[in-house]
């Protein structure tokens, strides 16, 4: 059997994470470790962070660090160095997985081929689901790398996001050099364009559900329009730098 670390970055997340971890303590068969990395959050994330471990399988290596650098890309490679799992997944606070996570993650890379896989993000609230933006970014993952990467597409390219619980070997993650740290936004693209030099990357056909909250923020047709806005100026090689300034994180 494998070891599967879960890598949580954290930042301002007392309000979601409680919810995330709970369900990790309900997996069958249990991750390896479990991993929060936060960032300097300024309400109670650790201290909900610390009180969850409580309830976790005293046989489960629990950690929670503090990263001195602020970042999803830093937070998430700081958690990476400090596993001891040969598969990482990471995993957003605000998203919730299903209870054979580490089954479905070890049979989908025991296929050599495979070198990354995520799942299906179905975008929730607590009493919405937001099928169109749902079923958008399930066609993106396969429509963004054929219009833009055609090349790398029949390689075996698929784009996947943070809320797709991204998952791949430890070794061919540091192969690839990690999350760029110098990425504020779609550091999860430039990963996927870095591992499909190891092999494919797979999309599961099973779901997970991820929070609603920035389509709840900014509304539907916003979210849409500046998911593809930032999709497309990423596409044509735009400085990810630039366009952190129409994403901007929602507490």
């Amino acid at each position: 059997m494998s070891q599967v670390s879960i890598v949580i970055p954290t930042l301002n997340e007392a309000g979601s994470l409680e919810r995330t971890l709970r369900q990790l303590t309900l997996l069958n068969p249990p991750a390896f470790e479990v991993i929060v990395v936060d960032g300097g959050s300024e309400d109670e994330t650790v201290a909900v962070a610390k009180q969850c471990f409580g309830s976790f399988n005293q046989s489960l290596c629990v950690q929670v660090l503090s990263s001195e650098r602020r970042g999803r890309s830093i937070q998430m490679n700081y958690g990476a160095s400090a596993a001891t799992g040969d598969i990482l997944c990471f995993l957003h606070a605000d998203t919730w997985v299903p209870d054979d996570l580490i089954t479905v993650i070890e049979k989908t890379l025991a296929e050599s081929t495979i070198a990354c896989g995520g799942f299906i993000s179905l975008m929730s609230g607590s009493q919405t689901t937001r099928w169109g933006i749902s079923l958008h970014n399930y066609l993106k993952t396969y429509y963004a790398p054929l219009l833009f990467k055609p090349h790398l597409f029949f390689r075996g390219l698929r784009l996947l996001f943070g809320d797709q619980v991204m998952f791949c070997r430890r070794t061919d993650f540091w192969d690839c050099g990690g999350f760029d740290e110098t990425l504020p936004i779609m550091e999860d693209g430039d990963l996927c364009l870095k591992l499909v030099k190891k092999g494919r990357i797979y999309l599961v056909n099973r779901i997970v559900h991820s929070s609603d909250r920035r389509v709840a923020k900014w509304g539907s047709w916003k979210a849409n329009a500046i998911y593809l806005y930032i999709g497309f100026l990423w596409g044509i090689g735009v400085d990810a730098n630039y366009l952190k300034q129409f994403y901007q994180d929602i507490r």
